[in-house]
C-alpha cells in the first residue's frame, strides 16, 4: 500500500507554505493494518483561513475548524480530503459537545483528545529515507514488514500513546482516561463496541474501558437517537453484528438503545426452538450476516421474535406464542420511530416481521393464498422475507436455511406473478377488430384475437399494430369451420408455451 497521490500533494502544499500537517485517524489504524482507507483526514497547525487560501477550492461550515479539501481526484474515497487544525477540547456538559474548542500548538496536544489509541496515531512524510524514533515503529518493522510497508517506512510515526501496540494485539482502549474521554462524548462508549466487531476477528476491549462503559452506560440517554441510530447501523452491517449486539447487552448498553430485545434474555422457548428469544435472535441475525444480506433482513432477523416474551404462556416444550408476530410488528414500529429511522424504512421492516410466520405446504396452500400473501407483504418485499425466513431457521437451530417448501414457495411466486399469456399482450384489443370489421360483439372477436395471439407467440416481431390490422382483415374472410380450427391450434400452442414456461421455472427453483 502506497500513501495516495492526492494526500502527498495536500501534505506537500502545507510544506511549501511553512505548515507541519500530518495525516491521522482512523485512516492510519487502516492504512498499517494494511486495509484501503474509506476516506483520509489531515490536521495541521494552520489556521482554517489559512488553510483556505492554500486550498481556495474547499468550503469551511461548521465548529470544528474542520475544511474539505476538493481534489478533483476520480477515486471516490479521494474527492474531498478534510483538513483539521490542531485543536484541544474544553469541558463537555452535555456529554456530546465541548463547550468551547481551542486550538492546540503540537501535534501530541491535538492526538491527545481522540477517542482510541488505535485511532491516536499520526503520520508525516519524510524527504528522505525514514530515520524511526518510535521503538514500537522499529520493533513493527522488524518484526511483521506487513504491517508496515516499505511506503510507511518513509513515514515518521507519532504515537505518545501505543497506539500501534494496542492495533498489533487488537485491543480497543480509551485514550488516557477512559471516563474522561466518555464524558466528552457518550457515543465513544458505542464506538468501541463498533470497532471491535468491524476491525475483525479477535479484537476485544481493554479491560479499564471496559469497567469504564459498564460504568457510565446511563450517559448514553444524553445522545441524540439519530446519532444512536447511526452507530446501531454501523454494528449490524458488520460481519460480526450478533458479537456486536452481545457486547452492547454485556457493557449495559443494549438497554439504552433497544431493551425490548433484553427482554428475550433467558426466556426459554418451546419445542421448535433449541434457543432461548435472545439467543435465538442473535444466531438469526448472525446468519443474516454471514449471507451479506441488506440491513432491512438484518433488523428483521433481530427483531422478528421480539414479542414473544410478552405473549408467552406456559413454560416447557409446549409453551405458546400465539400472536406475538402482530405484537412484535407493532413493537417493531415503536422501536424504530424511537431510533428515528425513516417512516418507509419503518414500514418495510414491520411488513418482514408481521409475515415472517406464513404458512406454506407444496399442495396444500394454494395459488390463491400465494397471490393474498404477495398483496400483503409487496412483492418488492417477497425475497427479503424468504431470506428472513431463512435467518429464522438456522436461528432455530434445524440444519436447512432453504428447504424444499421455501423452493416450492418461490416457484409458486414466480409462477403467479408472471404476466399471463393472454391476448392483453396484443398491440390491439377486441374493439379494434369490431371497427376494422364492422361486426358486433360475438365470439368471432375472441377467436381472432386467438389465432393472432399464436402468430406473435410464434414471433414477437409481428405484434405491431399494422401486421394485426392485416391479419384482421384476412382473418374476418374466412368461413366459421376454418376460423374455428385456426382458434384450436393457436390454442393448442399456447398450452405448450404455458408448459414450457412452467418446466422452466420448476427447474430453476429444483422443484417438481
Amino acid at each position: 500500500m502506497k500513501i495516495p497521490k492526492e494526500v502527498k500533494s495536500v501534505i506537500d502544499k502545507f510544506k511549501k507554505k511553512g505548515f507541519e500537517a500530518y495525516i491521522v485517524g482512523g485512516c492510519v489504524r487502516d492504512f498499517l493494518r494494511g486495509v484501503d482507507p474509506e476516506d483520509w483526514d489531515v490536521t495541521t497547525l494552520a489556521r482554517p483561513e489559512e488553510i483556505q487560501k492554500i486550498f481556495p477550492e474547499s468550503f469551511y461550515e461548521n465548529k470544528f475548524l474542520t475544511v474539505t479539501v476538493q481534489t478533483k481526484s476520480k477515486n471516490q474515497r479521494l474527492k474531498e480530503i478534510e483538513i483539521t487544525t490542531y485543536r484541544k477540547e474544553a469541558k463537555y456538559t452535555d456529554k456530546r459537545h465541548p463547550d468551547e474548542i481551542k486550538f492546540a500548538k503540537t501535534i501530541e496536544e491535538d492526538i491527545s483528545r481522540r477517542d482510541f489509541t488505535v485511532n491516536a496515531i499520526a503520520l508525516s512524510l519524510e524527504d528522505k529515507k525514514l530515520k524511526i524514533e518510535n521503538w514500537r515503529a522499529k520493533r513493527c518493522v522488524s518484526s511483521s514488514p506487513s504491517l508496515l510497508s516499505a511506503e510507511a517506512r518513509k513515514l515518521k510515526i507519532i504515537d505518545p500513546f501505543e497506539g500501534q501496540k494496542d492495533l498489533e494485539n487488537k485491543i480497543i482502549r480509551a485514550v488516557g482516561n477512559p471516563e474522561e474521554r466518555f464524558n466528552e462524548d457518550a457515543l465513544r462508549m458505542m464506538r468501541a463496541v463498533r470497532f471491535t466487531v468491524t476491525l475483525g476477528e479477535g479484537w476485544g476491549i481493554e479491560e479499564k474501558t471496559t469497567q469504564a462503559i459498564k460504568k457510565n452506560s446511563p450517559w448514553l440517554r444524553a445522545i441524540s437517537r439519530e446519532r444512536i441510530r447511526d452507530e446501531f447501523l454501523k454494528i449490524i452491517m458488520a460481519e460480526r453484528a450478533a458479537d456486536g449486539i452481545e457486547l452492547l447487552r454485556e457493557s449495559g448498553l443494549l438497554k439504552y438503545i433497544l431493551p425490548e430485545l433484553e427482554e428475550g434474555y433467558k426466556v426459554t422457548q418451546n419445542k421448535h426452538h433449541i434457543y432461548e428469544c435472545y439467543e435465538h435472535a442473535l444466531f438469526s441475525l448472525k446468519y443474516a450476516a454471514q449471507k451479506h444480506f441488506n440491513k432491512y433482513v438484518r433488523l428483521a432477523a433481530l427483531l422478528h421474535d421480539i414479542g414473544k416474551p410478552r405473549v408467552k404462556k406456559g413454560e416447557g416444550p409446549d409453551a405458546t406464542f400465539y400472536g406475538h408476530e402482530i405484537v412484535g410488528a407493532k413493537m417493531t414500529i415503536q422501536i424504530l420511530n424511537h431510533l428515528k429511522f425513516p417512516k418507509k424504512e419503518i414500514e418495510k421492516i414491520a411488513k418482514l416481521v408481521r409475515y415472517h410466520l406464513f404458512y406454506y405446504n407444496p399442495g396444500e396452500v394454494g395459488d390463491a393464498s400465494v397471490r393474498r400473501l404477495l398483496r400483503q407483504v409487496g412483492p418488492e418485499n417477497m425475497e427479503e422475507l424468504l431470506q428472513v425466513r431463512m435467518a429464522d431457521r438456522i436461528g432455530s437451530g434445524v440444519p436447512k436455511a432453504e428447504p424444499y417448501k421455501l423452493r416450492h414457495l418461490k416457484y409458486v411466486i414466480e409462477k403467479v406473478s408472471q404476466d399471463p399469456i393472454s391476448v392483453k399482450m396484443l398491440k390491439l384489443n377486441g374493439n379494434d377488430v369490431m371497427k376494422i370489421l364492422e361486426i358486433q360483439p360475438g365470439l368471432g372477436v375472441g377467436q381472432i384475437l386467438d389465432v393472432l395471439l399464436g402468430y406473435v407467440l410464434e414471433d414477437p416481431r409481428k405484434n405491431n399494430k399494422e401486421f394485426l390490422e392485416k391479419e384482421v382483415k384476412k382473418l374476418g374472410k374466412l368461413p366459421e369451420k376454418e376460423l374455428s380450427s385456426l382458434t384450436q391450434k393457436a390454442s393448442r400452442e399456447r398450452g405448450k408455451l404455458e408448459t414450457k414456461r412452467d418446466e422452466m421455472t420448476k427447474k430453476k427453483y429444483w422443484v417438481t
